[in-house]
């Protein structure tokens, strides 16, 4: 059959159409997105202004639209860290309800780090052993360790590039004094939880997921998309660690030129570049795999085996 998952994140709206079936991997079709950055879009309150809604639901009927063109059975509508924290959540979803007729289903970060943990055992498998996933979105930074499908422990820390990126570094480039803080903002709220992972010993291997990752390891010197989902892509500390102060030190302009980089992206990767490297530095992360699967997937494969147990 054919699936649509719609993803409405902290940074996009992406609708991602595969065709699919229990026990058989899911086959990209078709992706629609649409940069919203709804963690930049919270006013003083915390709720996301009448502008933000206004575009949220416009960009949902283009998705819905371009779902009913591919024909897409079954959409599996869901929503993460800029709705789900917005003081005015519960507004914005009737509203999505009411003009759209989709139903929102407002993910917790702990149901995000299973389904994205999910998501990267069934890529790489058993032969993997005890994962370390870490995901670094818009408004959050999960983080999740585990033998099986399901983890042992996982954590969501409001620590998304756009979240940050917005709230502690005004400047382009941004005050050296600045980064200083948000430096040890982000290493003071992960080593909160480093005892959570550190009793269940060392990984046997370490992944990471989501557009801020890829990135990081793109300017690091991993392999272009365009060479395909197949190609092993690393980023190592060391490199990262290098790489950090030049970002610093660029303008949002000159980041979007380097490999990789969008240009709607390019302000908040400084940001993800220090909740990377300090999620990497104290959990003790010498060099991790990129995986091209993450919370979509893991949204699919879940939907996948309840049709399969029906």
């Amino acid at each position: 059959m054919r699936l649509g998952v719609l993803d409405v994140g902290s940074n996009t709206v992406h609708l991602l159409v595969v065709d699919a079936h229990p026990g058989a991997r899911p086959l990209p079709a078709h992706s629609h997105k649409a940069e919203l950055r709804l963690a930049q879009l919270l006013d003083k309150e915390g709720a996301i202004g009448p502008d933000g809604v206004d575009r949220l639901v416009a960009v949902v009927h283009d998705a819905l639209r371009a779902a009913e063109d591919k024909g897409v059975e079954d959409l599996l509508p869901f929503a993460t860290s800029a709705v789900r924290e917005a003081t005015n959540a519960d507004g914005v979803l009737a509203r999505v309800r009411e003009e759209t007729g989709v139903e929102l289903t407002v993910l917790s970060g702990a149901e995000e780090a299973r389904l994205t943990f999910l998501a990267v055992r069934r890529w790489f498998g058993w032969s993997a052993g005890k994962l370390l996933v870490l995901d670094i979105g818009g408004g959050s930074l999960e983080i999740a360790y585990g033998i099986d499908e399901e983890p042992d422990t996982a954590v969501s820390l409001p620590l998304g590039a756009g979240r940050l990126t917005a709230a502690r570094l005004p400047g382009d480039p941004p005050h050296p004094d600045d980064v200083r803080a948000l430096r040890r903002h982000v290493r003071t709220e992960i080593a909160r939880t480093v005892g959570d992972f550190s009793r269940f010993g060392a990984p046997d291997h370490v992944v990471a997921t989501s557009k801020t990752f890829r990135q990081l390891a793109r300017i690091t010197g991993a392999a272009r998309s365009a060479e395909g989902l197949y190609v092993q892509r690393e980023l190592k500390r060391a490199s990262l660690e290098a790489w950090v102060p030049r970002l610093a030190a660029m303008t949002s302009a000159e980041r979007a030129e380097l490999p990789g980089v969008s240009e709607g992206r390019a302000g908040q990767l400084l940001a993800g570049a220090l909740v990377a490297e300090a999620a990497m530095d104290l959990l003790h992360v010498e060099s991790l795999e990129i995986c091209p699967w993450a919370l979509r997937e893991g949204v699919i494969l879940r939907r996948l085996d309840h049709m399969g147990q029906g």
